[in-house]
């Protein structure tokens, strides 16, 4: 095949998905930018953990003129910063409104008062944020012997990170602001592998270990000092309804002080974890548990082989119930 033959059919298959597309491009409004909600989310880092962060971009060409960073005060730079994150998502909640049926036949100049009227609420909640957050901080130092202070918490704890995002967006959520939320918490996902829905109510004291494969849905419920070990689903028990059961209360209810460990499923709407129960490792509960329960897996069994010589041994529950890594 020859470079003529290749430009032909490149310009072919072009064709083809531009009139395939053309319709829905025109009907399509413009997004919100990812790459700008990223960078948000890393100011709000520094903003919310004042100090621990380094080498926050608060001097945008043509925010403050000829002000360099290093003449401004700490208040000053945190200032610039949230001016900066107040301006962009004005920005970007204007595009996003354009997704939500409610504003389909309303004028530009009504989303942007309204983008300004939804941003101005959710800059007033970003002590709330913090404070939450402080919380979880501390049951992670309390939590984890591993943990030598609260400063490598803050920087290179994943569930951290996840949780930190998750109070961000799920307060944009809570404005009924469209595809930002989902867009944040997809990117912590990304970044983690811990997959928080916006939508989830969390307490405060909050504390995912390890975190890797944590699932927590959109109608999920968490009370306050909850501890998540890696792997825990806090699922639905049947999404099968698809769009029917939107809004529809899918996912259990964690009270107060819950240990859940690794790998465990939780599931159902109508499940209810009652106050202070522990849930072992790889349990699967789709039932509401009463406060102060233990549950676990019965009686698991160990296999070794050796020279063809098969060993069984039968665990005491006293070998395994509770564990940490």
């Amino acid at each position: 095949m020859n470079q003529n033959q290749i430009m032909e059919e490149i310009e072919r298959v072009t064709g083809i998905i531009i009139d395939s597309a053309e319709g829905k491009l025109r009907e399509m409004p413009k997004q919100p930018a990812k790459s700008v909600i990223v960078a948000m989310i890393s100011q709000l880092q520094h903003i919310l953990f004042p100090g621990v962060f380094e080498g926050a971009n608060v001097n945008k060409q043509g925010l403050r003129g000829s002000l360099e960073t290093h003449s401004l005060s700490y208040k000053n730079r945190i200032s610039v910063m949230l001016e900066e994150i107040y301006n962009d998502l004005c920005i970007q909640i204007s595009l996003a409104l354009r997704y939500d049926l409610r504003f389909k036949d309303i004028g530009q100049n009504e989303i942007e008062e309204e983008a300004v009227n939804i941003t101005h609420q959710f800059i007033s909640k970003i002590p709330e944020i913090k404070e939450k957050l402080d919380t979880d901080i501390e049951a992670a130092y309390n939590g984890d012997p591993a943990a030598y202070s609260k400063a490598e918490i803050i920087v290179s704890y994943p569930g951290i990170y996840a949780g930190m995002v998750h109070r961000i967006a799920h307060e944009l959520y809570l404005l009924s602001v469209p595809l930002i939320p989902r867009i944040m918490s997809e990117y912590a996902h990304n970044v983690t592998g811990i997959d928080i829905h916006p939508g989830a109510v969390i307490g405060k004291y909050f504390f995912m270990d390890h975190g890797t494969g944590i699932v927590i849905g959109e109608t999920t419920v968490i009370g306050n000092n909850v501890k998540l070990y890696q792997g825990v689903t806090l699922g639905a028990l049947s999404t099968k309804g698809g769009q029917s059961i939107k809004g529809v209360k899918r996912h259990p209810t964690i009270h107060d002080n819950v240990t859940v460990y690794s790998g465990a499923s939780i599931l159902g709407g109508d499940t209810i974890i009652g106050e202070g129960v522990v849930i072992g490792g790889n349990a699967f509960v789709v039932r509401s548990i009463p406060e102060k329960t233990r549950v676990s897996v019965k009686n698991p069994e160990l296999q070794y082989k050796n020279n063809n010589i098969s060993t069984h041994i039968e665990l005491d529950q006293k070998d395994f119930w509770y564990y940490e890594i």
